[in-house]
């Protein structure tokens, strides 16, 4: 099953970062979020990517036309032009990078991606958040319930700490706890082809329309996954992903 990844949005919250670079390339532990959420998929098996480009896609052609190279150690014959990976073990990956637009919007090009791989089941997810779910239990999730979509619901931590009260005693201290039933769209969808004709065109907002009128024809599943989620959404996220990943306590490290 191919894994479509949703990158061509502009990242307007990260514009610290986005001014110059696309959103999933903004880097946890020296590596884009993005080769994080791969990652992530292949070591459950799933390893050929559909990603689509928009804002600053060039940047994410030039980093898997270069993997390589940045990679390991080269000789170089500048006579010949003859350039030679050394210790040449690369991630067994095929990745489809797709120009889906500058202005599309995530229903165009979750379309863009189904038109690509054509008709198959295939997942999707957004090129910003990373997690520690069980993807394969999320596909065999799908498989057994037979509707069109599956969507990931998360329960996203609180931005600050949790105090409970007796009078004016503190009985319960809990620091950033997970909200308790707000369950939200985490991504890491899976899809049967036929996802696509719930979206109109490029304009669609696949988070609006389409979502909605697969639940109103009973066509959308929750895979609920109440452990680790994190967006990528602020320069705070970015810290506070990179220390995960410093301290060596990343939970979606596998």
């Amino acid at each position: 099953m191919k894994v479509g990844i949703l990158a061509g949005g502009l990242g307007t919250r990260l514009s610290e970062e986005t001014i110059v670079k696309p959103k999933p390339m903004v880097e946890i532990g020296g590596k884009p979020i993005l080769w994080h959420i791969m990652k992530s998929y292949a070591s459950y098996g799933f390893t050929e990517f559909v990603v689509a480009l928009g804002y600053k896609g060039e940047y994410i052609k030039d980093y898997f036309i270069n993997y390589r190279y940045h990679s390991h150690s080269l000789t170089i014959n500048l006579q010949k032009g003859e350039v030679i990976v050394r210790n040449g073990d690369c991630e067994d990956w095929i990745i489809h990078l797709l120009d889906t637009g500058l202005e599309t919007q995530t229903g165009g090009r979750v379309k863009q991606i189904s038109k690509f791989i054509g008709n198959e089941p295939f997942m999707l997810t957004y090129g910003d958040g990373v997690s520690n779910l069980n993807i394969k239990e999320l596909v065999n999730f799908h498989q057994d319930h037979k509707k069109i979509a599956t969507i990931t619901a998360v329960r996203p931590p609180a931005r600050f700490g949790e105090i409970e009260f007796n009078g004016n005693q503190v009985i319960k201290f809990q620091e950033k706890p997970q909200i308790g039933e707000g369950w939200i769209n985490g991504g890491f969808f899976v899809f049967e082809p036929n996802v696509s004709d719930y979206i109109e065109d490029d304009n669609t907002v696949f988070e609006q329309g389409p979502l909605e009128r697969l639940s109103t024809d009973g066509q959308l599943m929750a895979y609920k996954h109440a452990d680790f989620w994190r967006c990528m959404d602020t320069l705070r996220d970015v810290r506070l992903l990179n220390d995960l990943w410093e301290t060596n306590s990343a939970p979606w490290k596998i």
